[in-house]
């Protein structure tokens, strides 16, 4: 399988399954060629890239300074990619993990002074009868784990079906996102429940612990590793590149996800105010805005099922230079209709344009990372091996 496919054009959730009847069970996987041309705005012809294949429910990847790259298999498996070639052994020392939809192994990002610690970080589902999100370091040394140790989990009702998110602030402090919160059953109201880390985005120590100067630090009423709350699923961070303020992207039910800039102790609203609908129908909230409740920057109508952000600051594509990517997994609930989402923002972070790309694909993108050579390098998340690490190239020098 090789040469270059020609594609004209560029325009996940699933917490419930569809209706029989309403799934596309009749729409097949597209059979990924090694390279394939797209068109684009801003950027008219792109080449899509198969660095590595044989990935199975692949959530996240990071990049080493040697040039290998990490990648997390929600299964509970570490994978490295040496040179584009899939190391065929998973790295040993991960803990079993309770793997679902969302939940299993799910994180990994090298510590800001890897170069001299050698330090990783991952988060993953804890099994038993009161699974928990934990967050695990361990050092990553000639190829091998060692001195893996849990520094920190989560407090409050169990977590069964959540992602996290990792992401090092520029002052070393680290932020973790906690989902959960998926109003089934009535757990939408954690996200407003300050003694249950479902629903927030913490900030800890590299350490573990809470970082100095949260916004919480003292109130009986709140954890201490609140940053913020009013979170459903959280899935993607971002530090914008100009400002410095913490971007977040989060999964709604049907229609109404969001990016949120988020700010310290600041109330995101979830499920008071909400864009969305429950996946049987019904509005969550008549209310899409109540004083006391922070407003989205971006909203999806309907649902792209975002995951992985990140902001372009490369300059192989100076056409989308400041633009926000986010993965979408599926747009409304209807399957094979995965991508990335560029939105266009102008200099005081508003959104003035957006663009699907690589629809003409049909994968999920789980994650998407700008990598050290100024490239858009994108994770997808399909099983059974089938799933891709793929390039964003230029067409050209």
């Amino acid at each position: 399988m090789g040469g270059v496919a020609l594609i004209c054009c560029a325009t996940s959730l699933g917490f419930e399954p569809l209706p029989a009847q309403q799934q596309w069970s009749g729409v097949p996987a597209v059979e990924m060629a090694d390279v394939t041309l797209l068109h684009t705005a801003h950027e008219p012809d792109i080449l899509v890239r198969a660095v590595t294949r044989g990935l199975s429910d692949a959530s996240s990847f990071a990049f080493l300074p040697d040039g290998d790259i990490l990648v997390t298999e929600k299964e509970g498996r570490l994978r490295v990619i040496r040179d584009g070639v899939l190391d065929p052994a998973p790295l040993g020392g991960i803990p079993p993990v309770r793997h679902g939809a969302y939940s299993g192994l799910t994180e990994v990002v090298l510590h800001p002074d890897f170069a001299r610690n050698r330090l990783i970080y991952l988060t993953y589902a804890t099994g038993g009868e009161a699974p928990r999100i934990a967050l695990a370091r361990a050092r990553y040394e000639g190829g091998e784990l060692s001195d893996f140790e849990v520094v920190f989990e989560t407090a409050g009702r169990p977590i069964g079906a959540s992602g996290s998110r990792l992401l090092f602030a520029p002052d070393g402090s680290l932020f973790m996102t906690v989902g959960g919160a998926f109003n089934l059953g009535g757990s939408g109201g954690r996200a407003q429940d300050g003694r249950d880390h479902a629903g927030k985005i913490l900030r800890l120590t590299d350490e573990g612990g809470p970082a100095p100067g949260n916004p919480f630090v003292g109130n009986p009423e709140y954890l201490p590793e609140v940053y913020s709350l009013g979170h459903r699923n959280p899935m993607g961070l971002a530090i914008h590149p100009e400002t410095g303020e913490l971007w977040a992207a989060e999964h709604a039910p049907q229609g109404g996800d969001e990016v949120n800039v988020v700010l310290p102790g600041r109330n995101y609203g979830w499920p008071i105010v909400s864009y969305g609908r429950e996946y049987r129908g019904p509005r969550v909230t008549e209310r899409w805005h109540q004083e006391g409740f922070e407003t989205p920057t971006v909203v999806w109508l309907p649902s792209v099922a975002p995951s992985g952000i990140m902001f372009y600051t490369g300059d192989r594509f100076p056409g989308w230079t400041g633009n926000l990517f986010a993965g979408s997994l599926r747009v409304g609930r209807i399957l094979r209709t995965g991508h990335i989402e560029r939105v266009i923002l102008n200099d005081e972070g508003e959104e003035v344009g957006r663009e699907a790309i690589l629809t003409e694909l049909r994968q999920r993108i789980r994650d998407v990372k700008q990598g050290p050579d100024g490239l858009i390098y994108a994770l997808t998340d399909e099983d059974e091996g089938s799933g891709v690490l793929l390039r964003i190239e230029p067409v050209g020098p």
